[in-house]
């Protein structure tokens, strides 16, 4: 998934934490929720202006930070 339009970052939002779309949610804070059990649809219940696409750009864009991760370590 190519999430290079869902997931912003921005200096002073948030402290430059990856977010949605410019909004006050931030990668972590969906990630966590997942993380705790809550489903896509809890998550998307809760929060309205959240759609099932900035729920998988959380996810590709952790796999991605993750790959990332791992190859730097390696080295």
């Amino acid at each position: 998934m190519d999430y290079s339009k869902i997931i912003t970052m921005q200096a002073g939002k948030r402290s430059g934490k990856p977010c949605i779309r410019g909004l006050r949610v931030t990668v972590a804070d969906v990630l966590g929720y997942l993380a705790s059990g809550m489903t896509h649809q809890e998550i998307l219940r809760d929060f309205p202006y959240l759609n099932e696409d900035d729920i998988l750009a959380c996810l590709a864009f952790a796999a991605d930070r993750e790959r990332k991760l791992e190859t730097v370590t390696a080295a």
